[in-house]
């Protein structure tokens, strides 16, 4: 499952094909896109990386295997719409930087949910949104074993050295995860909301594993149709920035998580209104 996948493993796909019509002559009316790509959708939805069934059959068709797994992991909704967003206002934007830590992002009041694979909801590990009403950033569920990174580097070497034909959206993913749970703090935090699950030996495995994840990949942040996230990220970056998002988060997060210390606040709010209330009459 894992070797198949490796980029130096990798053979033109007409060459499969091949190989399958002379080891079913009848072609079982199935051609070998269809019939690997069966197999691949099982395995992804195994491990709950994606549930989309791209058209695989028709031109151009998958150029080899690796490129066959890459096409069900394409972003649906997040991809057209950060794209036109970011060619109607990219003049008034902020270049893209690096992204905040996810206890940064918490800290300053965004929240994290786990976004579902199933019905209207993500369709792929890709689909990131964020709710720009209520301040909450909605991640797909991302499991991850000893061979995640791997495939993902595997996955993002397709891209690099095919960026016209594979484009750059797992690399998007690739950058934005590194660098939102590049430490043991992120991966706690994210584990508890729900968006990492590991069978790994410890949080400071799974941290090191994703903070190294895009070493030595070059990545352009500011082209919005390379960077499916760019419109995620400016809108992150517009909450954080926010000082009286950041100080209610603050009060939030000192005082109002221990519900006595929530009841001496406001026994002690309702004191100073009832002080002034007497000083008055």
């Amino acid at each position: 499952r894992d070797v198949i996948y490796l980029a130096e493993n990798q053979i033109p796909f007409f060459v499969v094909d091949e190989i399958h019509k002379l080891t079913t002559p009848d072609g079982g009316g199935v051609s070998a896109a269809d019939a690997i790509a069966g197999y691949v959708r099982e395995l992804l939805r195994g491990q709950q990386y994606s549930v989309a069934t791209p058209a695989v059959a028709g031109p151009p068709g998958p150029g080899n295997l690796l490129h066959l797994l890459h096409m069900h992991l394409t972003p649906t909704a997040a991809l057209s719409s950060s794209r036109t967003t970011g060619d109607r206002v990219i003049g008034k934007q902020r270049r893209f930087g690096r992204w905040r830590s996810a206890t940064e992002y918490y800290c300053a009041g965004v929240g994290f949910r786990s976004r579902p694979l199933v019905g209207k909801g993500a369709r792929s590990i890709l689909d990131v949104k964020l709710d720009g009403r209520g301040g909450t950033l909605e991640i797909p569920r991302l499991k991850i074993d000893g061979e995640t990174s791997r495939l993902l580097r595997n996955l993002m070497a397709l891209e690099q050295s095919n960026p016209v034909e594979a484009g750059s959206h797992v690399t998007a993913y690739c950058v934005f995860l590194s660098q939102l749970a590049g430490t043991v703090r992120d991966v706690e935090l994210l584990s508890r909301r729900g968006i990492i699950a590991h069978g790994l030996g410890s949080h400071d495995e799974v941290a090191a594993c994703l903070a190294d994840l895009c070493k030595g990949v070059a990545f352009g942040g500011d082209d919005p149709g390379g960077n499916y996230l760019r419109a995620t990220w400016q809108g992150l970056e517009e909450i954080f920035r926010s000082r009286p998002r950041r100080w209610a988060a603050w009060l939030m997060l000192r005082y109002f998580r221990n519900p006595w210390l929530a009841v001496g606040l406001a026994a002690a709010a309702v004191g100073l209104v009832c002080t002034v209330v007497q000083a008055v009459y």
